[in-house]
Parts: structure tokens; C-alpha cells; sequence
């Protein structure tokens, strides 16, 4: 019997000369277990001289007879195959214990009642290690938060660090786990992260459970109706979920994800503490892979991983995924295609079609990709640049016409333009085109330092192109060129070129002419 009296020890410390009430303070028991044990003691004639030859299990069938074969006059059922039932859905212990009550009814056997029945569940529990299914039913509920600690990327062309967010989700039941990195917390990435961890476990979760904020729910007052963000509502809906906030400032509401946030932390971030990622994709890989490790490692205090129990218990639970999944886009109107084939979505360049060119376009986004429309009929598709990139160019090579003949402008046109301004002038043009892989691409930095003649004179510009070379940079642009325009350094240098190398100066300084020392 799992819980019984303590009636030795009880007896050695009366046998001691202590008060029952100091009895049951010292030994952790009840004050009504001790005086049970001493009138069953009175009542046997059995003191603690008769009790210390024998065990504590004697003295107990000693004391309490009627209690010595409890435990086999009531069956116990089969508790694995109890614990089992427990993680379906809609299965109580008291569904349990009416079926076992049929059982031993139906085989003539006394059965306990449902007290017992509860308590000697929670001995199996404690016996065997594991988590109680009372709590946790399998395949309904995911928990979802963004974890505090963040990583970073660094771009390798400008040295730039990005802020790399968290995304935690898990199952409490199984405790399966999904990190995903993100480069901000807006509710568009909200919402990919949850399709993410969807496809990750191959199916959804009748009920989400987030945090309360605002990219997941608008109002969450302490009386009255919750009011869930619109588009989180129709995500969670395709998914055929519902989304059921914690309480404001009760994070035991969630207490899965508050501790997966922390092994996210302590997992991911601090394992790949030394690594330096120049590329978003090569950070997501890299998270992906402790994820992984993290969900097939041994539970320290239970049987099995988390990818066991839950591919075991709980994946053939949750509802299937739709046909498509959720697709979270960005609508873009009204760009215009460049004379360069470009058009531009976020400081970066996506080729269109020549045919296209000075003609307004609609941009479609979607997580990995910009879609270009003209008049609903797509015109290109390119894979999208991260958020930390800038000013680089996505071509398709076919977009790009043969010959100049589609614009105004073309790369011979434009280097004759930058000869007549200077040789100098058409060096920083002839390297701006060095530095693009299809000449277009660099049509839009030439003219814009081209411009400059119209604003300042052609000698100016020629002398300011000059000075950009003479830095050092590879490939000199506007922004070098315009501030030496701007703030008269041409000017200045060529004024004090023209002291340096003036006539009539000595070492000596000032000599006065004979005329000065002539008779009066």
C-alpha cells in the first residue's frame, strides 16, 4: 500500500514520552494518523517494545488488520493502458473508472471507488516518471510566444547587424518543440511562423494559445469578450483552430512555452553563441538542426524524447493540414518600371520585361517571393531579397532587350556623355559599370551622376569625379560625388592649388626693389 501510516515510528517516538501534537509535526503526518495509530496500539495491547523487533510492515498489518489485504480485494486495471486512454481526446478519469467499475462488475469482483481510483493513478504516475494526462490532452492545444533572447546576423557587404528575433511554439503534451528566426515581430511574420510550425508537425491543433500581443489580439479587458486580430483570425480559421489568449500577466497559463522559451535560449542561442552568420538562410538551417537535436534529446525525468512520444501519442491526433497552406502576402501598387528594366521593392532591384519599361506595375509579395503584375497578367517572379539587404538586383537576363533601341538611354550613350565632361568623369562611369553584373544596372547611378552637370558646371564635375577617384574607392557614385559639389571642396582645392604654384613667391619672403632705396 503506497500510502501508509507511519505506525513504528509513531510508536518510537510515544514510546519517547512526545505529545501526539509534536509526533505529527516531526514526522510530516496528520494529528489524526497519530491518534489512529495510538488507539489501534491501546486496543491491541502493543507497544513500542512488541513493535521494534519487527518491520514497518508488520506493525502496520499488526495495528490495522482489516487494511493489511486491501490491496487485493480491490483489482487494479491495467495503468499503462489507463495512461494511454487518458491522451485521446474527450477521455476522463471518471469515463475510465465507470469502464473498469463495468469490468469487474461484469466479473464479479469488487471494485474501488473513484477516490481510489484517482489516487492510485497518481502513484502510477509518480512510480513510473511520467507526466500526468490529466492536465494535457494530446494533439489539442499549441502554444505559441516570441522568445526574449535574440540573435543577429551581420551583412557582409556593409558590416550592418540585424536583430534576429524567436519564434517559439510547442505541444504540451509531448513538449515538441519549433524555433523559427525572424528578422522582426510584425504580424505578417507572426502569422508565417505559425504556418511554419503547422508544416513542421504535420498537422494543426484545435486551440492556439498565445500571448496577448497586439500582432495576435487587439483587446484582451479583464470582464467582456476577447477581440482577436482579423487576419490572425482568418489564419488560425484555415487551419480549423481557435485562438484562446493567456491571461494578462498569468504566464502559468502557458506554462509549456514559457519553459520552451527558455530552452530555446539556452539550447539554440547559447550553442550557436560563437558562430558569425553572414546569411540569413545559413542561420535558419543552422537553428533548424538544434531544433531537431533538441526534440530527439532523452527527457531527464520521463522515458522516451519528445519526437518519440509525440510521434507515437500525438501527431495521429491532430487535425490534418489543409490542401494549401496559409499564404500571408503584401500587395504593392503603383511602381513604375525604370529605364533600366528594374523595378524597385524595398532598396532592391527586380527585373520586368523592356516592353514594360516607364509602364506602372503592381508588386505581389509573399515570404520568398515578388511576383510583378501588369493589368492582373504576371510578368516576372524573382526570389526575395532579405530585409537587411540593399541596392542589390534580381535580372533575368531574358527581361534585358537586344540592342538599345527600347529607351532613350543605353551604355554608349551614356559613356559619350561621360567623356565630354572629363576623362575623370568617365572613369567613376566606366566603374560603375564594372561593378553590376548587366550594364542596365548601372544606368540609374551613371545619369545620376551625369545630373550633376546640370546643376553644377561640367569643369566642376570633372574636377569632383577627380577627387571621388583619388579616395580610393572602387567604384565611385552620386553620394560621393554630390557632398564635394555641395560644400565647394573643388573649389577650394583648386584655389589652393593655384597659390601653391603661383609666381613671385621666395623663401625669403618680401624684397623691396632698387626704385624703393633711390635718392630723393
Amino acid at each position: 500500500m503506497a500510502n501508509r501510516i507511519r505506525a513504528k515510528d509513531i510508536l518510537r517516538l510515544d514510546g519517547s514520552g512526545l505529545s501526539g501534537r509534536t509526533i505529527a509535526a516531526s514526522l510530516g503526518v496528520s494529528r489524526n494518523s497519530v491518534t489512529a495509530v495510538l488507539a489501534a496500539a491501546k486496543r491491541e495491547g502493543f507497544g513500542w517494545e512488541d513493535a521494534r523487533p519487527l518491520s514497518d510492515r508488520e506493525v502496520y498489518d499488526r495495528l490495522f488488520p482489516e487494511r493489511a489485504h486491501e490491496a487485493t480485494v480491490y483489482p487494479d486495471p491495467d495503468w499503462g493502458r489507463i495512461h494511454r486512454e487518458l491522451a485521446r481526446d474527450g477521455v476522463t478519469l471518471k469515463r475510465l473508472h465507470a469502464e473498469y467499475r463495468d469490468a469487474c462488475s461484469a466479473r464479479g469482483e469488487a471494485s474501488m471507488g473513484y477516490d481510489r481510483f484517482c489516487k492510485r493513478y497518481r502513484e502510477f504516475t509518480v512510480r513510473k516518471s511520467v507526466v500526468s494526462r490529466v492536465g494535457h490532452k494530446a494533439g489539442r492545444i499549441m502554444e505559441v510566444d516570441w522568445a526574449g533572447p535574440t540573435m543577429a546576423v551581420v551583412d557582409p557587404a556593409t558590416g550592418e547587424v540585424s536583430k534576429v528575433y524567436l519564434f517559439v511554439a510547442c505541444l504540451p503534451f509531448s513538449r515538441m518543440s519549433w524555433v523559427e528566426p525572424t528578422l522582426d515581430m510584425k504580424q505578417d511574420t507572426w502569422l508565417r511562423c505559425h504556418v511554419h510550425a503547422f508544416g513542421y508537425f504535420g498537422g494543426a491543433a484545435p486551440c492556439i494559445v498565445p500571448d496577448n500581443l497586439k500582432t495576435g489580439v487587439k483587446r484582451h479587458p479583464r470582464e467582456g469578450e476577447v477581440v482577436i486580430n482579423d487576419a490572425y483570425r482568418e489564419m488560425a480559421a484555415h487551419y480549423g483552430a481557435a485562438v484562446m489568449p493567456a491571461r494578462v500577466r498569468r504566464p502559468r497559463d502557458k506554462p509549456s512555452v514559457e519553459n520552451e522559451v527558455w530552452q530555446a535560449a539556452t539550447e539554440v542561442i547559447a550553442a550557436l553563441r560563437e558562430t558569425v552568420f553572414t546569411d540569413f538562410g545559413a542561420l535558419k538551417e543552422a537553428v533548424r538542426k538544434k531544433v531537431d537535436e533538441h526534440n530527439s534529446r532523452p527527457f531527464s525525468k520521463r522515458e522516451g524524447t519528445r519526437r518519440q512520444v509525440f510521434e507515437e501519442q500525438e501527431r495521429p491526433l491532430l487535425r490534418p493540414l489543409p490542401a494549401v497552406p496559409y499564404e500571408v502576402c503584401e500587395w504593392v501598387y503603383g511602381r513604375k518600371v525604370q529605364r533600366n528594366c528594374h523595378v524597385s521593392y524595398k532598396r532592391n532591384f527586380y527585373s520586368v520585361t523592356h516592353l514594360a519599361v516607364g509602364r506602372t506595375v503592381d508588386l505581389r509579395v509573399t515570404e520568398s517571393t515578388v511576383e510583378v503584375f501588369l493589368g492582373g497578367e504576371r510578368l516576372a517572379t524573382h526570389p526575395l531579397f532579405p530585409a537587411y539587404a540593399r541596392n542589390r538586383y534580381s535580372t533575368h537576363e531574358a527581361d534585358l532587350p537586344d540592342g538599345g533601341s527600347y529607351s532613350d538611354w543605353d551604355a554608349g550613350r551614356i559613356r559619350r556623355w561621360a567623356e565630354r565632361v572629363g576623362p575623370s568623369c568617365a572613369g567613376v562611369v566606366e566603374r560603375i559599370f564594372q561593378s553590376v553584373e548587366f550594364e542596365e544596372q548601372g544606368f540609374n547611378a551613371a545619369l545620376a551622376v551625369l545630373r550633376l552637370s546640370h546643376k553644377y558646371s561640367a569643369p566642376r564635375l570633372e574636377r569632383a569625379c577627380e577627387m571621388a577617384l583619388a579616395t580610393g574607392r572602387r567604384s565611385p557614385r552620386y553620394r560621393d560625388v554630390e557632398p564635394i559639389l555641395r560644400s565647394n571642396q573643388d573649389r577650394l582645392a583648386d584655389a589652393r592649388a593655384g597659390d601653391d604654384g603661383g609666381p613671385g613667391e621666395d623663401e625669403a619672403g618680401y624684397v623691396r626693389g632698387a626704385d624703393f632705396y633711390g635718392e630723393v
